[in-house]
């Protein structure tokens, strides 16, 4: 998976999933993505929280890019989550984790946020090892599914877990052909209650900890299944 900023519940479920959880690092950063903003609770609807980033060519890599370093935009992101949270019930948990974060000084966005996912699955006792792709004695010539595979068997995997929203993207028999089986997860963690009429889901891990606290959180980390891709829909609106 890309390191993705505060992503939601799915992202840790599928890392608590895997005995190894491989960060992609060295491919090319999403503009308008996942790896600089996310989706936070704020007046009943969802909203982004983003980081900016400094400009780039087109093909620089995440690990290649830079958040930018105006001494404003860190107190920013904590303003607009005490406004959001602030009569959240576990608003002190979540927020002293957020807090932990931020502290990090490290611009480098695929530095950063690989320190972001590893002190949240810290707090949520996940136990996976966190590998980054671009340490990988790969094929970096191999794209899309075929570089999947190639850092599958780098690593020495027998199973491949993807997001229920890759279906589409992957093929089992190329998995099948290297003795590794294919899967997806398709989480199913359950609502908690928020402050707006109606229950916003899939947003950032931020706004579970803020409503549910740690606690709430890692109760949700088994909610999920895993689905052989003859079981998976063909598409998924899923993040």
């Amino acid at each position: 998976m890309q390191p993705y900023f505060f992503p939601y519940i799915g992202y840790f479920q599928l890392m608590a999933s895997c005995d190894v959880f491989v960060i992609h690092d060295d491919v090319q950063f999403i503009k308008r993505g996942w790896i600089h903003r996310n989706r936070i609770w704020l007046n009943g609807s969802a909203q982004w929280l983003t980081r900016p980033v400094v400009a780039a060519p087109h093909e620089a890599p995440i690990n290649g890019r830079f958040y930018d370093s105006a001494a404003s935009i860190v107190p920013g992101l904590v303003r607009r989550l005490e406004g959001a949270y602030r009569s959240a019930s576990h608003f002190k948990e979540g927020m002293a984790i957020v807090e932990e974060v931020l502290a990090d000084e490290n611009l480098n966005v695929a530095a950063f946020n690989l320190r972001l996912l590893s002190v949240v699955a810290r707090h949520l006792d996940i136990g996976s090892r966190i590998e980054c792709s671009s340490r990988l004695q790969k094929n970096d010539a191999l794209r899309a599914q075929d570089r999947v595979v190639d850092i599958c068997r780098t690593v020495g995997a027998s199973s491949y877990i993807n997001p229920i929203g890759g279906v589409a993207l992957y093929d089992a028999p190329a998995f099948d052909r290297f003795g590794i089986e294919l899967r997806f997860l398709n989480p199913e963690p359950s609502p908690y209650a928020q402050e707006g009429d109606d229950f916003v889901p899939s947003l950032s891990i931020i706004d579970m900890l803020m409503f549910t606290g740690v606690a709430g959180a890692r109760a949700r980390l088994g909610q999920y299944r895993l689905l052989r891709p003859d079981e998976a829909p063909a598409a998924s609106s899923n993040i």
